[in-house]
């Protein structure tokens, strides 16, 4: 057993790797070594006790008793098809984490084929024993975790793999080594997998093929083609060896999706702050020094749409650029509509805390007020825990970084993102500090008297907006019941605008039924609708979106959205139910947070900060409108308040 979770592998002649390196980089693999180590390791039934070592010391918290036994069981598979092919000389490595990422392959092979050309295959091990059809594109669904999920086809997800890697990796650049990749469903046999062989698959299926458990000599042949003259011991140093390093191909794919968003062009002031910002970003790029672009905007004032620009610009010019935030719905909304290919380039705060120091040459962070006080998880002991900061870690990454951020957007606790906080780590980490504003108003019709109104209303900040008039362009009403709200939203939806209903946090969010329906938890009397679906639902029901793209997708109408799904999108029109968590009080004159009604146990247990989270909370909802936003209020004071701020 070794002690440390990593093996000795023998790499002869290669400069600067003497024989018997040890390999200890085990941020990038748990197992590394040979075909023969490995198969010896599977029959002495110890490479699962292995990965387990490994993965503790890089995790500093158990594996799942689960992915234990997926290991011990498919390992078992793979190494009977390794030695039915007689793959003795080749190098493999087991759950490579992806440069960058927390996805982890399961298996990379090594080895030269027939003509003596570098090769690696990708092998993608599932123990599915059944699949069913899903609604979802490029998806099937099966058990996993003890529920019907819908999950990636293995094809579709071995390939972005390939793909990942062959833009991200510089082994795989420029052919230096050839990548294939396939998948080994072990557990399921032909006959039983029709699904899997569907025409919707036919594409991914030819380009990184799917062996069930009984086509385990198509399996043996596939890697025989590419790996079969061995000295894979070569080619695995020089996977081992390599960085992390976007290619030329993806920065001129992912400039070419950017651009062609009409969505995204660039109107006004917005274009003048983009230049300016991509001006200090070339400039800080020759700088010894590390540049840090600080960029001020409330609501509407297009952070978003310049972020995305200036990724697009950036990698046309060749530089290494990357995108990220705190929000996984506004970034997988974002991959989604870039593509698989130019997604890798999106990523969010926390990918960052192991990075090598100015991995990136441009780092655009997008929604800034989400930074948290640290990246490590609650599973990390307190004494394994690093003790730098998250914005010290994204400064660490970049030459230049670019932050994108409005101070009144926080909305939990933990979000510590602050333009004094950039401020202050600029000056700690020795760099040069550019700051922009924006001023220019693109949501609520332009109008930036609402945005100040609902500012002034919520009590805030003070601003010279204390009155709205309702003959201003954007269209704001207060009704009366919520099923004139919800007809108002419907309404609009149905004449083509984009809208949307959300709500304060002040009703239980449940799990779907076991058909994958969705519970009608948010009532007010006889009127009742479901939030939208949980990030963990599991398998939903026909016409209901995961919760990641319930903004984005049409049939998100049906459901009502929080504030987590709705933050960093917008809406032609908006309904909000403004709940009881937050009502004013006339007496006192004073705006009062009630956690006995609030259904966030994170925010509930904020403390002193609760009151000021909630209204930033519905500060979010009630500008989230580009044309119009319609306001059901719960309690009466409250509704009665805000009409006394009307003319």
């Amino acid at each position: 057993m070794e002690p440390r979770g990593y093996l000795d592998i023998r790499l002869a002649g290669r400069k600067g790797l003497p024989d018997g390196e040890k390999f200890k980089d085990k941020s990038l693999q748990l197992y590394i070594g040979t075909s023969k180590q490995f198969v010896g390791d599977v029959l002495q039934n110890r490479v699962a006790e292995k990965l387990r070592y490994s993965y503790f010391e890089h995790f500093r918290h158990n594996p799942p008793t689960s992915e234990v036994h997926s290991w011990q069981n498919s390992l078992a598979r793979m190494s009977l098809v390794l030695q039915s092919a007689g793959l003795d000389d080749n190098g493999i490595i087991l759950e490579y984490l992806l440069p960058l990422s927390s996805r982890r392959l399961d298996v990379m092979l090594t080895g030269k084929n027939d003509s003596g050309n570098p090769n690696a295959v990708v092998v993608e091990l599932k123990q599915w024993g059944e699949t069913h059809p899903s609604n979802i594109d490029d998806c099937v669904a099966t058990f996993v975790g003890g529920r019907l999920r819908d999950v990636l086809h293995p094809s579709k997800q071995v390939g972005q793999y390939a793909e990942y890697l062959s833009d991200c990796h510089t082994a795989f650049d420029a052919d230096r080594v050839a990548l294939a990749a396939c998948s080994y469903l072990h557990n399921i046999q032909q006959a039983d997998a029709g699904q899997l062989f569907g025409d919707q698959f036919r594409e991914q299926l030819e380009r990184y093929p799917l062996f069930t458990g009984d086509q385990a000599e198509g399996l043996q042949q596939f890697l025989t083609d590419r790996v079969a003259e061995g000295d894979g011991q070569e080619v695995l140093s020089t996977v081992l060896e390599s960085k992390y390093r976007a290619s030329k191909k993806l920065l001129e794919h992912t400039a070419a999706m950017i651009k062609g968003l009409k969505e995204y062009v660039l109107l006004d002031e917005q274009l003048v702050v983009f230049n300016a910002v991509l001006a200090q970003a070339r400039q800080g790029f020759g700088d010894k020094r590390k540049a840090v672009v600080l960029v001020k905007g409330g609501p509407g004032t297009g952070k978003s749409v310049i972020a995305l620009n200036l990724v697009g610009e950036l990698s046309r010019q060749g530089y290494k650029t990357q995108h990220a935030t705190g929000s996984k719905a506004f970034t997988s909304t974002v991959k989604k509509t870039v593509g698989s290919r130019a997604g890798v380039q999106f990523r969010y705060f926390n990918s960052y805390s192991e990075a090598e120091s100015n991995i990136m040459d441009v780092l655009v962070m997008d929604e800034a007020h989400r930074i948290r006080a640290k990246s490590a998880n609650k599973f990390i002991p307190a004494a394994k825990r690093s003790p730098r900061a998250q914005i010290d870690e994204l400064l660490q990454a970049a030459k230049v970084s670019v932050f994108f951020i409005d101070d009144l957007q926080v909305v939990r606790p933990g979000e510590v993102g602050s333009s004094n906080i950039i401020r202050q780590a600029a000056d700690r980490n020795g760099a040069t500090l550019h700051e922009f504003e924006l001023e220019a108003q693109f949501r609520c019709n332009g109008s930036e008297a609402f945005i100040n109104w609902v500012d002034n209303t919520l009590g805030i900040r003070r601003t010279p907006n204390v009155m709205w008039d309702s003959k201003d362009q954007f269209e704001f009403r207060i009704v009366d019941s919520v099923t004139e709200i919800d007809a108002m939203i419907g309404a609009r939806h149905r004449s083509g605008a984009s809208a949307r209903l959300v709500a304060g946090f002040c009703w239980k969010w449940s799990n779907p039924t076991a058909d994958g329906q969705l519970v009608d938890d948010v009532h007010i009397g006889t009127w009742s609708r479901p939030w939208n679906a949980k990030p963990d639902a599991g398998r939903l029901a026909a016409g209901i979106p995961k919760s990641l793209f319930w903004a984005s997708d049409p049939s998100g109408i049906n459901q009502v959205g929080c504030i987590y799904t709705a933050q960093g999108f917008e809406f032609d029109y908006c309904g909000v139910i403004f709940g009881k968590d937050l009502r004013y009080d006339p007496t006192s004159g004073r705006w009062i947070g009630d956690r006995a009604i609030s259904e966030d146990a994170v925010v509930k247990r904020s403390g002193s900060q609760f009151t000021d989270l909630v209204k930033q909370t519905y500060r979010v909802l009630l500008t989230r409108g580009m044309k119009g936003c319609y306001v059901y209020f719960q309690d009466e004071a409250t509704r009665n308040f805000f009409r006394s701020r009307v003319e």
